[in-house]
């Protein structure tokens, strides 16, 4: 999932911040012109308006995104969008003195010279803070991108991308699709994939955008563009070709010093991602406690039955081929991995890319009686009740998870996808999803699974995890395994 403008809010903390230091500086700099050198926070009336202030300086730059684009913003629009802000500051504060009936006990002086101060500080702050901010991401890791390019251009396009990076792009590699140059290097970047090569190289490694440096002409352009859209990749093209691609955003954006078309399964605001990140920063914390809780009850039990760890840690497959270790409690005996082979042949899922078993013997206490029926442990119970799943609490904390999102595979599963697997795991994975409240155990078919996580991540807004957390609990509660 696409982060629409990547100067989101969490990528301008930095100049939130700022702007708040200079709005106090300001505030304060007011009062002592007018009353002296002594506190304005001594005094009720001038203590609230500084809070009032502050407040209102975060809602203007959250509803009126006066720090939209701002790395790429000149002198003179910088300072026009300043005085904006400046004046629906002052504006804001005229009313709110007006509606309190504090305009006998508060300097109106005051509130005029904190808006003279603010505003060309904070101006010259803002362009200063933006020079040191693109020289360092120049050099900072930010979110990989692929070039995909011919020989003819790739020198302008490396130079173009690294003198405009505002967005903090981590350029991983460069495939020149007219000739053989893998293994090459333009300017310390890799040349890492052909035209024959790109589309695997892209499905296996990590990479979180492409920029195709093609025209609409080239014969190769429809091919790229359809086919990393049938992975999930959010994709750029220099010139803008409107392809019919249904179930896809496209919209037409500055990227480097180029105009270009963006193709993404769907783009989140930032205020989207404000409430996903929010939802997984409380569910992650009240997670954590429940599962310590569990920890004191089940880990004892865990280590009598079958001796060792009780938690299980794993790699898995996260967001655009980032691997992580997954936690969980250990619901299996210690050589569960190694037994795995040996029940292959009963795997219900026969493609391979799920594993699901009517009877596991390697689940702790697990038994099968003399008379074919089978005895349930606490592995099981452990299981039945996604109990298991609690320590990944800790992964959403971490952020390597969602609270919501699509099922991480393991790595023996990810070497097996197909291209258009791929596409599940264009946004981050998460404790639970739309396939795992729409019959976990039923669901055998993984074309299905990329189906129902392809339409989740399509649709996706802050009510659907809501909804989907709610049904989570229902389907757990009704022990139809949720998780």
């Amino acid at each position: 999932m696409y982060n629409r403008g990547h100067q989101g809010i969490f990528k301008h903390i930095d100049f939130i911040l700022w702007d708040l230091l200079c709005l106090e500086l300001a505030y304060l700099l007011a009062f002592w012109v007018r009353h002296g050198l002594s506190s304005p926070y001594a005094s009720h009336t001038y203590r609230n308006m500084a809070l009032f202030l502050t407040l209102m300086d975060v809602v203007v730059i959250a509803m009126y995104g006066t720090l939209k684009n701002v790395l790429k913003r000149g002198y003179y629009k910088e300072f026009s969008v300043t005085v904006k802000h400046t004046v629906i500051l002052l504006v804001s504060g005229i009313v709110y003195l007006f509606l309190l009936r504090e305009s006998q006990n508060f300097s109106r002086t005051v509130l005029l010279l904190t808006g003279i101060i603010y505003m060309p500080v904070t101006w010259l702050v803002r362009v200063v803070w933006k020079q040191l901010l693109c020289r360092h991401l120049r050099f900072s890791v930010g979110r990989s991108l692929l070039i995909v390019t011919k020989e003819s251009g790739i020198n302008e396009v490396v130079e173009n991308l690294r003198n405009h990076n505002y967005e903090g792009y981590r350029i991983s590699g460069i495939a020149i699709i007219d000739n053989d140059w893998v293994g090459r290097k333009i300017d310390d970047i890799p040349v890492v994939a052909d035209r024959s090569s790109v589309f695997a190289y892209v499905s296996k490694n990590w990479v979180d955008e492409v920029f195709l440096d093609l025209t609409p002409s080239d014969p190769a352009t429809e091919e790229m563009y359809t086919r990393f859209h049938d992975m999930g990749v959010v994709t750029h093209m220099k010139l803008v070709l409107h392809l019919n691609l249904t179930g896809t955003k496209q919209f037409v954006e500055s990227f480097g010093n180029y105009t270009v078309m963006t193709t993404t399964i769907n783009a989140a605001t930032p205020r989207q991602l404000i409430i996903k990140k929010l939802m997984d920063l409380c569910g992650g914390l009240i997670g954590c406690l429940f599962t310590g809780v569990l920890a004191l009850i089940l880990g004892p039990i865990i280590y009598i039955k079958s001796p060792g760890p009780i938690f299980f840690t794993q790699k898995r497959v996260g967001k655009n081929g980032k691997i992580f270790k997954i936690y969980k409690f250990r619901s299996m005996y210690l050589d569960a991995e190694q037994r795995k082979a040996e029940l292959m042949a009963q795997n219900k899922s026969k493609d391979g890319f799920m594993f699901k078993v009517e009877y596991d013997p390697r689940i702790i206490g697990c038994e099968r009686r003399p008379d074919g029926t089978v005895k349930k442990g606490i592995g099981n119970f452990i299981r039945d009740w996604s109990l298991d799943e609690f320590p990944q609490f800790f992964n959403v904390l971490k952020g390597d998870m969602s609270l919501v999102g699509t099922r991480p595979p393991t790595l023996d599963e990810w070497e097996k996808y197909d291209e258009h697997h791929r596409k599940r795991l264009s946004t981050k994975p998460g404790l639970t999803g739309m396939w795992q409240v729409s019959g976990r155990s039923q669901i055998t078919d993984f074309e299905e699974v990329v189906r129902l996580d392809t339409k989740y991540i399509s649709e996706w807004n802050p009510g659907l995890d809501i909804k989907i957390l709610l049904k989570t609990v229902v389907t757990v509660f009704t022990k139809k395994g949720a998780m």
